[in-house]
């Protein structure tokens, strides 16, 4: 059933509160600062004021001049920090001044450090400090000093105040305190936009997309005015966790109140729709776009990749070369893991230039879309190599090697760097487990997958799903050990799927099982996912053991009950060109992934 929604609620208008700004009113800044357009400006109003007899003593000229340069002016902070110096004795809001410009031109930790020299200094913080300096503490992740300030907040009398709150509440979720965060905001009686957009961002910081969702709505029952900023966060959520009717619904709100023009907007709503796998809508709200940044570029592209239209994906990537915007560490990601989907490996090498052209660094998320690249182009050797130079890697980055060298047919080496990986201290994951299981499958490695699979919920706290149970039963069907892996797929503690039967199945093919090959397809048919392969593998099989008339029965029932035969299908790529080939086909499908 679709979810309902209320009517689309006014937009919201900002309170006083909220547009005022700690360092004070611009009708206090004289008229002379508020004209200055560059620091060649800024040196002469410095200049008249002091003639004026008006800095460093007069409190509205030190802090508008502080504020013009700190927060206005391009390359004005060293200048602020030369004149604040001159100041015999700060006020609070000078000191909220600077604090702010060290925080918002990337030198919280300065922050941080004047705001202690503040405190020496006996200078009382006032209600608009603490804000300030526990936005520098949420830029540096600095929880210990946060709860520092979050004490002295309670001692001062400040804390019932909305800023303070909004601003505690934002530093414990980017933090990772989230419990915190929401004990916080659960006891505000009135709860601003400012402390829900900071709950929104920091469950969206942790990844809890599926409480920003549900928070959004009780918003909406609450009746509580939202902003650009919280649909932002909500709409990639939204994606996420596959909310598409909601999504529609923000959709829709930002139709009817003309909001089309914010592009940040605009791009999440792209991004969500091509993660709900509506991508024909995705694509047509980005062409609608009279501006693309690199932002809606990647999420487009991204969008592409994730819904397996990967030479949409590389075709989209050469537009946006040639519209001249440049990619980022996101564009090149999903560009290499559409060129590792397509098997595009010339494609994928240059696109490894053209990142070290451009100097990209090597990010974790990038060095590991490069391993997945060569290892599923069959380059192993380079893609150890681009493991080894890579100088972070998670869960991620080794499960990709493990998963390449199963696929290579390097199964024990891959078992020998699942070692390395827990000497290395990282924890494995599910799908680290369903490498290693496909590893011990290729190699032929029984006793190793039966101990891998032990010890999953045993030693690593991950409990075996429908994946590791299928590996499980493939590794011994592979090794003939065919009524072992019956009785194994028989005793799961979860339904058995058809994937699991086909996999029982083909191995009953290699090893001329008929009683279990026939039980499998059985299982198949009963759970109504058979196609066309499943009776050709089981025509084979009866023929294999000279079973004519049961083969010839087998195919004919494929005629009669009209089950899909799916054509083969290839795909080789040509001079930067993917050709894809289907069996008894004349005619090709190519893409141009020349970047």
């Amino acid at each position: 059933m679709a979810a309902t929604f209320p009517p689309f609620p006014a937009k919201a208008s900002p309170n006083a509160d909220e547009t005022s700004t700690p360092a004070g009113s611009a009708s206090a800044i004289p008229t002379l600062l508020r004209q200055c357009r560059s620091l060649g400006h800024l040196h002469q109003a410095h200049a008249h004021l002091i003639k004026a007899g008006l800095f460093p003593c007069h409190p509205s000229a030190v802090e508008g001049l502080l504020e013009t340069a700190a927060l206005q002016l391009p390359g004005g902070l060293g200048y602020a920090l030369e004149a604040f110096r001159r100041v015999p004795r700060p006020n609070a809001a000078a000191y909220n001044v600077m604090i702010r410009g060290l925080t918002s031109g990337g030198s919280p930790a300065d922050a941080l450090a004047l705001f202690r020299g503040m405190l020496v200094a006996s200078v009382v913080p006032d209600k608009y400090t603490f804000p300030c300096v526990l936005k520098a503490c949420s830029r540096l992740g600095a929880l210990e000093q946060g709860e520092q300030i979050h004490a002295r907040v309670e001692k001062t009398g400040y804390a019932l105040q909305e800023f303070v709150q909004s601003a505690l509440i934002h530093m414990y979720g980017i933090c990772g305190k989230m419990d915190i965060a929401r004990k916080l905001f659960d006891g505000i009686d009135k709860k601003g936009l400012i402390a829900w957009n900071a709950m929104f961002a920091g469950y969206s910081k942790n990844g809890a997309c599926g409480e920003v969702v549900d928070l959004f709505h009780r918003m909406l029952e609450s009746g509580v005015p939202f902003d650009d900023v919280t649909l932002i966060s909500v709409l990639p959520a939204c994606g996420r966790v596959g909310a598409l009717d909601l999504g529609e619904w923000i959709d829709g709100y930002v139709e009817a109140n003309g909001m089309k023009h914010n592009i940040n907007l605009i791009t999440s709503l792209v991004d969500m729709y091509a993660k709900c796998g509506r991508v024909g809508r995705a694509r047509s709200l980005f062409d609608g776009m009279p501006q693309k940044d690199v932002v809606a570029w990647s999420a487009m592209i991204s969008g592409y990749t994730q819904s397996s239209r990967c030479r949409e994906a590389l075709a989209l990537f050469h537009e946006m070369q040639v519209a001249d915007v440049e990619p980022n560490e996101v564009t090149m990601v999903s560009v290499l893991s559409a060129c590792a989907i397509l098997g595009a490996l010339e494609t994928g090498k240059w696109i490894h230039s053209f990142t070290r052209r451009k100097r990209l660094a090597l990010t974790v998320n990038l060095g590991t879309a490069l391993v997945d690249l060569y290892a599923k182009c069959g380059c192993i050797d380079t893609a150890i190599d681009a493991f080894a130079v890579m100088p972070r890697k998670n869960v991620l980055t080794w499960t990709a090697l493990i998963q390449g060298l199963a696929s290579n047919g390097r199964g024990k080496e891959a078992l020998d760097l699942f070692s390395s990986m827990l000497e290395a201290k990282t924890q494995p994951n599910e799908v680290t487990f369903i490498a290693l299981l496909s590893a011990c499958g290729h190699a032929g490695l029984v006793d190793e997958g039966r101990r891998i699979f032990a010890s999953m919920d045993r030693d690593y706290g991950v409990k075996p799903k429908i994946d590791h149970y299928g590996c499980m039963a493939d590794i011994l069907g592979r090794a003939g050990l065919l009524c072992e892996a019956h009785q194994f797929i028989k005793s799961m503690p979860i339904e058995p799927n058809a994937i699991v039967w086909r996999a029982l199945l083909a191995s009953c093919k290699v090893h001329k099982n008929v009683e279990v090959g026939e039980e499998s397809l059985k299982q198949i048919v009963r759970l109504g996912a058979s196609h066309s392969g499943d009776y050709i593998l089981m025509s084979n099989i009866y023929a294999s053991m000279g079973r004519v008339e049961d083969a010839l029965r087998i195919r004919a029932q494929i005629r009669e009950r009209g089950t899909e035969k799916i054509p083969g299908c290839s795909l080789i790529e040509v001079g930067g060109v993917v050709h894809e080939f289907f069996a008894d086909d004349s005619e090709t499908c190519s893409s141009e992934t020349d970047a």
